[in-house]
């Protein structure tokens, strides 16, 4: 039996869980209050702030330290290839010094400081940051600007090997899309078990989102941006943070979208249905970069709960390859499964090595 911790810092709370091979036998979501994080000026600020309160809740709940493996979700490295890796100390340092701030960046410090003082390997698996595109997938109009890969890769490619599975073939024999519906929403071809092409899911491209605003015209955003009447954060919350559902109707929780558009609310119907088309639009392009060979489209995430969404997306995709709705996410137990498939020899240990793609 493998015994495993899973770590999955997120931005006011700590997930964790202890799997015993792919049982999961306990959980706990460690919270952090906004007045705590409130003094901290930068995301690594909170490492032995986040540090002490994941052994102190070990602690609490009686655990010992005497895991096979601990594995953290993976943070915003530079681009590189999805799988499970060795944390090493070029990861750490990429995460460190990333250019983007998020709590995930500190999972793997976490990570490896607990495996190294019981003496087991620590691993990151499927990161955000995943880059599998292909070349003519990168390019855009402008050279200065190439098309990056952030998305929800760790779920993403859980899923899909989880469909895989039920239908008795592996992730690799297969070309799926694979819709993840969050407070982003990233829409992704995976071609036998690479993601070819996918939109950025952080940053503003592919469906606008429940915070986020996706594909923006534009020259009328350049247009916004010289105005003079937004700064430059003030742009990048309207993409991300302050977009989409948010910005047309002042929440990100759909359910209540939902039955404000069922009780008649028009102007709700009419922006949760322009949500749903784009969507639709970003999975149609997909099954393009797939070559029209889509052996089916998957609808996960916290908004494929939600009938009311996934039917109507049902209703636009129904034509071009059998749906399945797999909802909800469960990041520890992918986590859990990557480090086993690698402790039991089943999934192979990637390096770090993102110069070379």
């Amino acid at each position: 039996m493998k015994r495993i911790l899973a770590i999955n810092p997120g931005s006011t709370s700590t997930k964790l869980a202890i799997y015993e091979d792919d049982q999961q036998v306990w959980k706990k979501s460690v919270y952090h209050p906004m007045e705590d994080l409130k003094r901290f000026h930068h995301i690594n600020e909170q490492y032995e702030y986040r540090r002490n309160h994941i052994t102190e809740a070990l602690r609490k709940a009686g655990i010992s330290l005497d895991f096979d493996a601990v594995i953290s979700r993976g943070g915003l490295l530079k681009p590189t290839q999805g799988g499970v890796y060795r944390i090493d100390e070029r990861i750490k340092n990429d995460l460190w010094n990333s250019s983007m701030e998020h709590a995930s960046n500190l999972g793997a410090w976490i990570a490896d400081e607990i495996a190294r003082s019981i003496g087991c390997p620590s691993y990151i698996a499927d990161p955000v940051v995943t880059d599998e595109l292909s070349d003519i997938a990168r390019i855009t109009g402008i050279p200065e600007i190439p098309r990056i890969s952030i998305f929800h890769a760790l779920n993403s490619r859980a899923v899909s090997r989880r469909y895989a599975a039920q239908t008795g073939k592996k992730y690799e024999e297969m070309n799926l899309i694979v819709a993840h519906l969050g407070g982003g929403i990233s829409v992704s071809a995976h071609q036998y078990g690479k993601v070819i092409d996918v939109n950025n899911a952080l940053n503003g491209e592919g469906p606008f989102s429940p915070e986020r605003a996706g594909t923006i015209p534009a020259r009328q955003l350049t247009d916004l941006c010289f105005s003079g009447r937004y700064t430059h954060k003030e742009i990048c919350k309207m993409l991300n943070g302050r977009g989409g559902l948010a910005a047309h109707l002042g929440t990100t929780d759909v359910p209540t979208v939902i039955r404000k558009a069922q009780a008649g609310d028009e102007k709700c119907k009419l922006i949760l249905e322009a949500m749903i088309y784009t969507i639709a639009k970003q999975t149609g392009a997909m099954h393009v970069a797939l070559r029209g060979q889509t052996d089916a489209i998957i609808l996960t995430g916290g908004i494929a709960h939600n009938e009311y969404c996934t039917t109507a997306l049902c209703e636009w995709l129904k034509n071009i390859a059998p749906i399945v709705v797999i909802p909800g996410e469960d990041e520890m137990g992918a986590l859990a499964m990557n480090a086993l498939g690698v402790l039991r020899g089943e999934l192979p240990l990637q390096k770090y090595h993102p110069d070379i793609q």
